[in-house]
């Protein structure tokens, strides 16, 4: 017999036609501020209560999945593998909240005795108890939990406990201070310092955890692209942050450098940057890149510095047309980058016969050197885009009248541009 069926078919309907009443009447619309704020709590309250079943539903489709034997288990008997993926399948979630969820469902489900079978408390009562009460949902439930599990295990369960039981009055409204109710960030932020306070010791062991799973891997080419996924270390991190902070800042493009407005005067340039925030922490990336392997700093491989060789044939790179093939990497590349490597790096012609034998080897031929470099930044100071702030030392220097239409290596005709710009 279904329990549930009943009451959440009941509750469905009235949250149904509430909404559509809602909608219907344009009731957030008609509301003064006041009301509205009333209207956004009790709806967040309401919605928290939903999640405490949802989160509860979670922990027993866990512990159905948990048996040894794999034909016994729950996800076995809906065809899915584990049990992120039913939870997607079921409520139509992403992966990450099903593992927010499964995490949720674990930190406030209450235990059973492996001899008895008896229902035991929780490892948080009091935030299971919050959960019940609609106090906090999957956000708050996290917030408060997984700073107190990352504790070592010599901290007592009852010491992490008595901890969460603070954090959960100040859920409530029931703090020392008299302070409303505070939002998942600040029971984040105190189940932390409870955490610390716990466990003082505790920061040297995580952090040989971090460096053991500190990894960075680069997956099968695609024709899509290379898989690129790790666990950077915080300071990495870090400091891969600040590159990108640094790359980030508006790019102006000229669209059309001939439009006039109506009295005939020049049009000013438009900001257009169509990029997405990955997409140019990943050009940012690329240009660190790019700057590391030329520094000089880095270990050589057979007595040279490690330089990714590109090739390309010289007609296809003429001529736009055909494609390029980067050594280490299985997948073809356009001849747009093959130009925009050759640009900026070291140019090397190559003559093969028929056969295959290579008939004629040319020397290598540096764009700009770095004396030629060092005076193009000092001229010019940083990327001459109007609008971009990206420094000299971040830019690639670009011909102005390109090198295989006749354009020479020439401080007169070279630019310090933001790196993969394409407003030549």
């Amino acid at each position: 017999m279904d329990l549930l069926a009943q009451p959440l078919e009941t509750l469905q309907s009235q949250v149904s036609a509430v909404v559509r009443a809602a909608s219907a009447e344009r009731a957030f619309e008609r509301a003064t501020e006041a009301e509205l704020a009333g209207q956004v709590t009790a709806i967040a309250e309401l919605g928290r209560l939903v999640e405490a079943l949802l989160i509860d539903a979670v922990g027993e489709v866990a512990r159905r999945s948990e048996t040894a034997l794999r034909d016994e288990r729950m996800t076995s008997h809906f065809g899915c593998h584990d049990v992120s993926e039913l939870l997607q399948t079921l409520t139509r979630v992403d992966p990450r909240t099903a593992a927010r969820l499964q995490r949720a469902a674990k930190a406030v489900r209450p235990e059973t005795s492996d001899t008895t079978g008896e229902l035991l408390d929780s490892a948080f009562p009091s935030v299971r108890d919050a959960m019940l009460d609609g106090v906090v949902g999957v956000d708050g439930i996290l917030a408060i939990t997984s700073p107190l599990q990352l504790t070592a295990p010599r901290v007592p369960s009852t010491a992490r406990a008595q901890a969460a039981d603070v954090v959960v009055a100040e859920a409530r409204g029931q703090g020392p201070d008299g302070a409303p109710p505070a939002c998942a960030e600040l029971l984040r932020i105190h189940a932390q310092a409870w955490s610390l306070a716990l466990d003082p010791d505790g920061a040297e062991p995580r952090e040989r955890v971090m460096e053991r799973k500190r990894s960075v891997t680069l997956g099968a080419p695609t024709p899509d692209g290379v898989p690129f996924r790790g666990l950077l270390l915080p300071e990495a991190a870090a400091q891969m942050q600040t590159i990108f902070d640094a790359h980030l800042a508006p790019t102006v493009t000229f669209d059309n450098p001939y439009a006039l407005d109506a009295n005939g005067d020049p049009l000013p340039p438009t900001a257009v940057d169509d990029r997405t925030r990955a997409q140019k922490q990943h050009d940012a990336l690329a240009a660190a890149l790019n700057v590391a392997a030329s520094s000089g700093l880095l270990p050589t491989i057979g007595g040279a510095a490690p330089t990714l060789v590109v090739s390309v044939d010289e007609t296809d790179l003429v001529e736009g047309t055909g494609y390029a093939h980067a050594q280490g990497c299985d997948q073809p590349v356009s001849t747009i980058v093959a130009r925009h490597i050759a640009c900026t790096g070291v140019i090397q012609r190559v003559t093969l016969g028929r056969d295959g034998r290579i008939v004629r080897i040319g020397t290598e031929e540096r764009v700009f050197n770095r004396h030629q470099r060092r005076a193009i930044a000092l001229r010019d100071g940083g990327c001459i885009i109007p609008g971009c702030g990206v420094p000299a030392g971040w830019c690639e220097i670009h011909h102005v009248t390109e090198h295989a239409r006749g354009g020479p290596t020439h401080t007169d005709n070279g630019v310090p541009l933001k790196a993969r710009s394409t407003n030549v």
